[in-house]
């Protein structure tokens, strides 16, 4: 009989609001966690030799939830004063602006967040055609940076900018029931050029200056669910996770889900609705889940749980394109990365992880005998040079391998050099602005951040040699 819900009965459940110093010290020094107020789990954690990696993970989200204000209040005086710089013509300008009164104010419509000022593009490569095989991994990586905008932008971009092929279906924010807030946001699009059409689902990544964002990547929480295996329990509860961990296979409420007249809530169960009555409406379309960091956890998840229900949504799994992933952090252990490949083969998904060169974010949670996460699927990797290699696991799968502290500095002032070539190489659409070269600064001395912006995913789309998706595109 197929089961209704499908609910955790193995975990790890970190509660960093509830920690106190004596606390924390106390888990470096005793194996008795169970009278830990902040960690909760149904015992196999004690198992774990490395609790340093539990403290780490409890500190950083305390400090997080500490900062999340003040963080927030800086990231928004940084996206003003970055905007108003770009839209006065420079800071120079901006200046004589000010002198004469003339100062320009963004709007939301000129108003880019603080990883688009990273990366200004905003157009598709209109090289790139559907018939080429490059062209869902690009679409899906621009989809993918856009997702960090203001709802007025990234329509404006979908309808005007994208115009000719594509209709702006809707933006939305959901709801982290755990968090007891709206903290995951996603935008949906039909492209029509293709055949057949296409549905882009694009999830958000993390915002810089989103503490609650951080929190989520830094929870180290776990759940395993039977015959499916352990997974993120930060990324899961992002993407909609009811209460006792569970992932019913309807929401038990008298309204439906994304019903006009209620704010959208849980982002899998919203997005599955929106789906189904698109793909009703178009029986040939398909549709594409992607994201950047934290925004590909969510997409290759939403796959999973959907892989869950598939007694019930067999054809919605059938109608999947595939997952589109930059930069995404692991999600899940090796019987979980088993189950997705099972469940891949049998509906024909394909499954895309691109991984930039020293990219931080790919390398974590750690794949090690303590925390158990791996990715699985093929690395669709590239080198600083954009030349791709299919691999089994990124070079340097940990990051923090001291055989690597040097070659990723050294790699870090190439593609500081290389910012100021590639224009003159491959045209001036390959230009980076002082903030992204800023970036690249910061690249010097935490390699793996400066790697992480999504210029180089965009770049490695349109540039990299690797053809796709044919050679590499099915998980084996």
């Amino acid at each position: 009989m197929a089961l209704k819900e499908h609910v955790c009965d193995n975990y790890l459940s970190l509660k960093p609001e509830e920690a106190t110093l004596i606390e924390l010290l106390r888990l470096l020094f005793s194996s008795d966690l169970d009278s830990r107020k902040f960690i909760e789990s149904s015992g196999e954690v004690w198992k774990l030799e490395r609790r340093w990696i539990l403290l780490v993970s409890v500190v950083a989200q305390w400090l997080f939830l500490f900062c999340s204000v003040p963080l927030a209040r800086i990231g928004d005086v940084l996206q003003k004063w970055l905007n108003l710089v770009s839209i006065n013509g420079g800071p120079l300008m901006l200046s004589l602006h000010w002198l004469s009164g003339k100062v320009i104010e963004p709007d939301s419509l000129s108003s880019t967040s603080a990883v688009g000022n990273l990366d200004r593009r905003i157009e598709l490569d209109k090289s790139i055609k559907p018939e080429n095989p490059r062209y869902k991994a690009a679409l899906s990586m621009m989809a993918a940076k856009l997702s960090y905008e203001n709802k007025d932008l990234v329509q404006s971009v979908v309808s005007h900018h994208w115009k000719v092929y594509m209709k702006f279906v809707g933006f939305y924010n959901f709801r982290n029931g755990y968090q007891g807030r709206d903290s995951t946001q996603a935008f949906l699009f039909k492209e029509t050029q293709s055949d057949p059409n296409l549905i882009v689902v694009a999830f958000r990544g993390t915002s810089p200056f989103d503490g609650d964002a951080w929190r989520t990547d830094f929870d180290l929480s776990w759940c395993e669910f039977n015959k499916v295996g352990k997974t993120h329990s930060g990324f899961m509860k992002a993407l909609g996770m009811q209460p006792n961990n569970r992932w019913p296979l309807e929401l038990e409420t008298d309204q439906p889900q994304g019903s006009s007249d209620q704010h959208p809530q849980f982002a899998y169960y919203t997005i599955r609705k929106m789906l189904v009555d698109l793909l009703q409406e178009d029986e040939n379309a398909k549709f594409i889940l992607t994201g950047h960091s934290l925004g590909g956890a969510l997409a290759i998840l939403f796959a999973g749980v959907l892989a869950m229900h598939d007694h019930e949504y067999a054809w919605l799994l059938e109608r999947m394109e595939g997952v589109y992933t930059f930069g995404q952090p692991r999600v899940g252990d090796e019987k979980f990365g088993e189950f997705m490949k099972e469940k891949f083969r049998k509906y024909d998904v394909r499954y895309m992880r691109y991984v930039y060169s020293n990219d931080l974010v790919p390398r974590i949670p750690y794949d090690d005998k303590a925390l158990l996460f791996k990715h699985f699927g093929p690395s669709l990797y590239y080198d600083s040079c954009y030349r791709g290699k299919v691999l089994e696991e990124e070079p340097n799968k940990n990051y923090f391998s001291l055989l690597w502290f040097i070659p990723k500095r050294l790699n870090a002032v190439w593609e500081l050099i290389r910012s100021f070539i590639l224009p003159w190489v491959k045209g001036s659409e390959y230009k980076e602005g002082w903030f992204m070269r800023f970036w690249r600064l910061v690249g010097l001395v935490i390699p793996g951040l400066g790697a992480h912006a999504p210029q180089d995913y965009v770049n490695l789309t349109r540039l990299g040699t690797l053809l796709l998706p044919q050679e590499s595109g099915k998980v084996e």
